[in-house]
């Protein structure tokens, strides 16, 4: 069992209030923002193999959270506790799951021993019981080693969650169903000889598997190269053939309103619709074969390549037709917009049109080069994690920015959630 530290009635010395014009400069990420925020967790393919979770940190390491800025403080709602999951610099911060207040005042923080990460934190439903999880990886494996983990609200370890079949474990999603199944991503490599490849170009394919928490069992799973031709991708293939082809970077998998699965692709800019029982693909949005024609609402603009999103992240489904996607633009080299942003799309199934209707832009005006998420809260709101960025925002349904908050430069956190939590009595 991992323990856990308590911070309720301390962590003042971690939170800073913004200074005097503040809010308006820009930062100069650059390579601190990508080394310190997304690099541990993006080699290797963003793959990881199925171990153990570690224990506590060593003594003398550092177990204090990176401290948050809140530039403009508002949102004062019932939408609950932020959590995060800060990616530091080596020797800086300490990493792991943290819980804060709407003003930045740590609640619960997990301090991992150094080289590991968590991603994906956040209250889900289990057995009908809240509980807390998250992807955890492991400083022997260090990028390419870890597990899903759940915890009860008293803070102890009931559940390991590990890929089957022998694949590693992703640690893009962690995902309880309603019948307390769990979503999971994995990847696998392969070779291209299958399609008249050369037999030397390894490719990673992304899978998506629903296990049986309580067995371990995988109950359902599906494979992007049985689905999607490789064409499909707007990944180059690599300058060598010992580096393998990321041609689809799975990055999400989340119900949608009907029960069916929406599968995400960062590499071919596509979100997929998938029968959760067959496999087969019922619709496409973006990328080179979407089911939809592409639109923009009054007031609203697609990208350079006359798209929605792309490197896209987090597809959600809000109901009535529409989807909230992370709409990154950039992969850390050509952006296809100025910033990165939260965008709405309504589909019409039967017209086969995909209108863009809604967009809460960064509020720096930077763009992403990898991650981020964007969750629709109880209330309507839109909070968004930015990902490599090292910010995080809350819009109203208006587009009014009622929250924004910063870690430091080259601290970023995979995804950022506002959720209701009842801490163990």
């Amino acid at each position: 069992m991992l323990p856990v530290m308590s911070f309720r009635s301390v962590a003042k010395k971690h939170l800073s209030l913004p200074a005097r014009g503040r809010r308006g400069r820009r930062h100069a990420l650059g390579a601190a923002v990508l080394a310190g925020a997304i690099t541990a967790l993006t080699a290797a393919g963003c793959s990881v193999a199925s171990n153990g979770a570690a224990g506590s940190p060593p003594a003398g390491s550092v177990t204090a959270p990176p401290p948050v800025t809140v530039l403009k403080q508002g949102a004062d709602n019932s939408n609950g506790d932020i959590f995060i999951a800060p990616q530091v610099p080596s020797g800086s911060y300490a990493s792991g799951p943290e819980i804060i207040s709407n003003a930045g005042r740590v609640i619960w923080f997990h301090a991992l021993p150094a080289g590991e990460q968590a991603t994906d934190f956040r209250t889900q439903t289990y057995q009908g019981r809240p509980v807390l999880t998250w992807f955890q990886s492991t400083a022997a494996g260090g990028p390419v080693g870890g597990t899903d983990l759940i915890y009860n609200d008293h803070y102890r370890q009931i559940a390991v969650v590990r890929a089957g079949h022998g694949y590693s474990t992703n640690f893009h999603e962690f995902l309880i169903t309603p019948w307390n199944t769990a979503l999971i991503l994995a990847s696998t490599t392969a070779t291209l000889t299958a399609i008249g490849g050369p037999a030397d170009q390894t490719v990673m394919d992304g899978i998506v598997q629903e296990i049986d928490i309580s067995t371990g069992q995988v109950l359902f799973q599906w494979n992007s190269a049985g689905h999607v031709p490789y064409r499909d991708s707007e990944e180059p293939l690599p300058g060598s053939a010992s580096v393998p082809w990321d041609w689809f970077h799975i990055n999400a998998v989340h119900l949608d309103t009907d029960g069916n699965l929406l599968i995400d692709s960062r590499n071919t800019w596509t979100t997929y619709k998938v029968n959760r029982h067959t496999g087969k693909i019922i619709w496409e949005l973006g990328g080179k074969q979407s089911s939809f024609a592409l639109r923009a609402a009054p007031g609203q603009v697609l990208d350079q390549a006359g798209k929605i999103f792309a490197w896209q992240h987090d597809p959600e489904a809000i109901g009535h037709g529409e989807y909230t996607f992370f709409d990154d633009e950039s992969s850390g080299g050509t952006a296809q917009l100025r910033r990165s942003r939260a965008v709405t799309v309504r589909l019409d199934l039967r017209t086969r049109v995909a209108t863009l209707v809604k967009s809460d832009d960064q509020p720096e005006g930077l763009v992403a080069p990898a991650e981020g998420n964007a969750q629709t809260t109880r209330n309507g709101d839109l909070f968004v994690g930015w990902g490599a960025l090292p910010y995080f925002s809350e819009f109203s349904p208006s587009g009014q920015l009622l929250l924004n908050a910063e870690f430091p430069t080259g601290v970023g956190t995979y995804r950022a959630y506002r959720l209701p939590w009842p801490p163990a009595g």
